[in-house]
């Protein structure tokens, strides 16, 4: 007992090397559209790595974020600034092409007739506090066609959560990245797919959905870091293009994906949990970043998301949309920024 504590101890705080890519994989059934693309890249170990800026992750680090002094402390007290909410449900049962965000990272996307839900986590977190409601209850969602998971950390991919939805509709079908499938497929019956970066996903509509790239990283425990992929999606009915980005930090994968997609209508950019920029800076965008992932892409319209719901990081949770308004009013975000209340439906 005291020998399996210390190995868990010593692998917890080791220095870890910086990974590199060793061999690129995907998944044989799908295809790939982004030219000469290798497939998505694998390190030494044969774990998921980012092909650009790969990072380790150091659980000392993780410790060292708990522990430390936050510099904006005095300021997040004084914080009051709570995200609004609408409780209306009449966008459930109309047939116009929207998006409506449910909190943190949960949307709900309706293109064509076809209904889509991302990241659906409809209670709290384990160790974080919820602050924001939800818009509907998560019984309404009725005639989902669509699931798409981005990676497995538990602020995206929540068991209950899932389950509810695959309960109330079993006929949905599960997106997601390399290898989550194999954790999705222990709650849920429905049918499952699993993509590669670049690759897309083989539907029976007139839908396309591909799974992209982040700079991020993916685990449910210590023990289980990078083995199923992290991404965003790209989503095209016939006239309408919307990307979700996902968990990401700054990098050339926004300018990547714009080149590949270059009619993107509606661009859902993480602007939250950001702070310290030592610790959080590597997977996950600041509003300035995040304006310049949006430009990056192409998009006609940006929607920030990724901060209101849960405290999960250093600065207060009003600061991302003071900043992008701020930012906007000053003229330095090119085409349109909508800031949406939850349950608040943007008609693409």
């Amino acid at each position: 007992m005291v020998t399996a504590l210390l190995l868990i101890l010593k692998r917890f705080f080791a220095k870890r090397k910086l990974p590199t890519i060793q061999s690129y994989t995907s998944n044989p059934a799908l295809s790939t559209l982004m030219p000469d693309w290798l497939g998505t890249p694998l390190d030494q170990n044969g774990f998921f790595i980012n092909y650009e800026y790969p990072t380790v992750i150091s659980y000392s680090a993780v410790l060292k974020f708990m522990l430390e002094r936050n510099p904006q402390r005095e300021v997040k007290k004084k914080d009051t600034w709570r995200i609004t909410v609408h409780k209306k449900e009449d966008w459930l049962s109309e047939l116009s092409d929207k998006i409506v965000w449910l909190g943190h990272a949960s949307f709900f996307i309706q293109l064509s007739g076809i209904r889509i839900l991302i990241d659906p986590v409809f209670g709290k977190l384990p160790v974080v506090k919820r602050y924001s409601e939800l818009p509907v209850e998560p019984e309404k969602f009725q005639n989902i066609d669509y699931v798409l998971v981005s990676h497995a950390h538990y602020d995206h991919c929540d068991k209950d959560s899932i389950k509810t939805i695959a309960r109330n509709n079993p006929k949905a079908r599960f997106l997601v990245g390399l290898k989550l499938d194999e954790l999705v497929a222990k709650w849920v019956t429905n049918p499952i797919q699993s993509a590669g970066w670049y690759q897309q996903y083989q539907l029976t509509d007139t839908l396309k959905i591909t799974f992209l790239p982040s700079r991020h990283w993916a685990n449910r425990s210590p023990f289980d870091v990078n083995t199923s992929l992290w991404g965003g999606f790209m989503i095209q009915s016939e006239t309408k293009t919307v990307y979700y980005g996902g968990d990401s930090g700054h990098g050339s994968h926004f300018k990547s994906i714009g080149a590949l997609f270059p009619t993107i209508d509606v661009a859902l950019i993480g602007a939250g949990a950001y702070s310290p920029t030592w610790f959080m800076g590597q997977h996950h965008q600041d509003p300035y970043k995040a304006v310049d992932a949006f430009h990056a892409t192409g998009a006609k319209t940006f929607i920030p998301f990724h901060y209101g719901t849960f405290d999960s990081a250093d600065e207060p949770m009003g600061e991302p949309e003071t900043v992008l308004k701020n930012l906007y009013a000053e003229g330095k975000i090119n085409n349109q920024l909508r800031i949406l209340a939850l349950g608040e439906p943007f008609l693409v």
